[in-house]
């Protein structure tokens, strides 16, 4: 079953798609669970959590899921926000990296999270996704 925005819906946000809020808003809830994709059409995984700079009150980093079985041996990820696209067409994000490469980017275990605020570890995550990185 595909998981997106729509699917996880359950105040009709997005019930009438000429009008309210998205994709310009929308609701932090509807977002968990989409499923990611590269330009190639290949799944990268879902987002399994959004980190917010509390400071900005931006979204910082969505948590990726990837790999594993059942839960099982799951790899997490932390995106930079920006590094995702949101692909209103086939309802889901979109993620502009190859699926061989994803196996060697920074993650971490879902018992052990890296603290990311500290810039060492954000600027790095940053560099392996090709975004730009500067705390205000």
């Amino acid at each position: 079953m595909t998981t997106n925005y729509v699917t996880r819906d359950n105040f009709g946000i997005y019930a009438d798609s000429s009008a309210g809020p998205g994709p310009a808003l929308m609701g932090a809830d509807t977002l968990l669970g989409n499923d990611v994709y590269n330009k190639d059409g290949e799944s990268l995984g879902d987002i399994k959590e959004l980190m917010i700079d509390m400071a900005s009150g931006k979204v910082a980093y969505a948590v990726l899921s990837f790999g594993g079985l059942l839960g099982m041996g799951d790899k997490l990820f932390a995106v930079p926000w920006a590094a995702l696209a949101l692909d209103t067409s086939n309802k889901r994000f979109t993620l502009n990296i190859p699926k061989a490469k994803l196996s060697s980017a920074p993650g971490f275990n879902k018992d052990r999270w890296p603290s990311m605020s500290e810039n060492t570890w954000a600027s790095g995550v940053h560099k392996f996704y090709g975004m730009p990185y500067g705390k205000a």
